[in-house]
């Protein structure tokens, strides 16, 4: 077989990396397709900022993937190149020997990562195989490296990454999923030790583990950001990662990281998919994914664009921290000016707090039958809505609240990636005296007339439109409702009337109508 026939027989159909990143695995895999994409967008932008000038057929240019998986970002780069440099190195050999050498780099995250990664680049899991296209590597790893490591351990937490101890301190031999370049705050240092001194790269590209498995609380721990910043720390001229979306309004500790994006100039252009199977076919990432390019000579604002299905709204031209959240559709944003520019006090001035009463989801200390003295507690168990008893002197936090009238709210709503969306769960109005376990977030009003009245604001698409530009996720926190403004409550508010007051066009009112669906509370209930 000869080198052209053994660098070229990747093209085969079906691609192998095509059938790997079709599995629902903790191990996100990159689509060919959508590598090439980004690498795309890369491209045109290197072209934009050199004259026109071609990425590919440039030989001084290095690239590096810091959480290589595949191998698929490698892959496809040096397929470009080989074939951008052909006028430059015409001889494939030398041609191929020189860009898996000298321009194309890899870190793995795991050793079986690293071996498909190789396996992909280099035909060969062992650099220096036989069967490996490169003939001139000293070692099994070549230029895409990998050694298991362990975590730094401050209490029960590692200082780096945060993993648990308990979960991830593991025995030897296995996986650590201490991954190498978030793992030392000098990463610079760590570069030149692994790949040489002032190993200087152009392109850091590459699509990170997304999280590290809860250590015994409801959330798992974000650690793609990590990786996020220690890229930047390397200088690149570009910079262009694969992410969950979620840390554009959520994400637990993501809010410096989220302060620090929106902030960023140099961030080019920006790419989102708020449905994540648009992106990886049968994977679930809830809030969908994004990937941007960074480019270190960009001051600006942003290119972005957002994409589900066949529908592609942008790009557009956005400043990215306008607000302290990102509104994601830029359709949206015409109509939040109109609503803030009314300067009204927001509505989640009387939204209770996340476990007003102390209790958690799972709170079980009630009776099923009331008592003499007793107040109703509203629970969800298995996705019902319950009711039970308690005595009022169980209340120990938030006793004022007992005593008013309530419109309670699910705090969490899934409801799927569909549009139109319902957003929020129905509401359930509340007697006074009553109670609640953290199932539920409400509104607290003086009268049974006024909690009418707010639930008919609440149900409206106008309400639920302006939670949608806030809520990334299932969850619905305090601070969801922000940009929802207060109303007087004295009525039945109807969409029509809310579009009216705000001077929402016909166009805008469509766009609401398409991505929040109507809201009957007759149907039973939907949480």
């Amino acid at each position: 077989m000869t080198n052209q026939a053994s660098f070229t027989l990747r093209n085969r159909n079906p691609d192998v990396l095509t059938c790997i990143a079709n599995l629902s695995n903790d191990e996100v895999f990159t689509p060919p397709e959508f590598a090439n994409k980004m690498l795309d967008t890369l491209a045109g932008a290197w072209a934009a900022s050199n004259n026109g000038a071609n990425l590919w057929a440039d030989k001084t240019v290095r690239f590096l993937d810091p959480c290589t998986k595949s191998g698929v970002f490698l892959r496809e780069i040096t397929s470009r190149l080989t074939q951008g440099l052909d006028k430059e190195i015409p001889n494939l050999e030398k041609r191929v020997n020189h860009i898996l050498t000298k321009q194309v780099f890899g870190i793995g995250i795991t050793q079986i990562t690293s071996l498909l990664a190789r396996r992909s680049v280099y035909c060969s899991k062992r650099a220096n195989g036989s069967h490996s296209i490169v003939k001139s590597f000293a070692s099994d790893d070549g230029n895409i490296w990998f050694k298991r490591m362990k975590h730094t351990w401050a209490g029960e937490k590692c200082k780096f990454c945060g993993a648990g101890k308990s979960v991830f301190d593991r025995a030897a031999g296995l996986e650590t999923h201490a991954y190498a370049f978030i793992h030392t705050d000098k990463i610079s240092a760590w570069v030149s030790q692994q790949f040489g001194v002032n190993m200087q790269f152009d392109v850091i590209i590459g699509n990170p583990p997304y999280q590290l498995a809860s250590d015994g609380g409801t959330r798992d721990v974000p650690i793609y950001q990590r990786f996020v910043e220690q890229a930047k720390m390397l200088q690149p001229r570009f910079l262009s990662m694969v992410i969950p979306s979620r840390w554009m309004a959520s994400g637990l500790g993501l809010s410096e990281f989220r302060q620090t994006m929106l902030e960023d100039r140099r961030m080019l252009e920006l790419v989102d998919y708020p449905a994540a199977n648009d992106v990886f076919p049968g994977v679930e990432v809830k809030a969908g994914v994004c990937y941007f390019l960074w480019d270190s000579a960009h001051s600006g604002d942003c290119k972005v664009t957002t994409i589900r299905g066949a529908e592609v709204v942008g790009p557009v031209q956005r400043k990215l921290g306008e607000y302290d959240v990102f509104v994601r559709d830029a359709r949206a944003v015409s109509i939040l000016h109109k609503v803030l520019a009314h300067d009204e006090t927001s509505i989640n001035t009387i939204l209770a707090r996340d476990k007003e009463f102390g209790w958690t989801s799972n709170f079980d200390g009630f009776h099923e039958k009331e008592r003499s003295g007793d107040l109703p507690i509203y629970y969800i168990r298995k996705m019902k809505r319950d009711v039970g008893y308690i005595e009022r002197d169980a209340v120990t936090k938030s006793a004022q609240m007992i005593d008013t009238w309530k419109v309670l709210v699910p705090q969490a709503f899934n409801g799927g990636d569909g549009l139109p969306h319902q957003i929020l769960g129905k509401p359930l109005i509340a007697p006074s005296p009553s109670v609640c376990t953290q199932s539920f977030l409400f509104f607290n009003v003086r009268s049974r007339k006024e909690a009418m009245s707010l639930q008919s604001y609440y149900t409206t698409r106008f309400f639920r439109f302006l939670v949608s530009v806030r809520k990334i996720t299932q969850h619905a926190t305090h601070s969801t409702y922000v940009w929802v403004p207060m109303q007087t409550w004295d009525r039945t508010w109807t969409d029509e009337a809310l579009y009216a007051k705000y001077g929402i066009t016909l166009k805008e009112q469509a766009y609401i109508d398409s991505q929040v669906r109507a809201m009957n509370l007759d149907d039973s209930a939907d949480e």
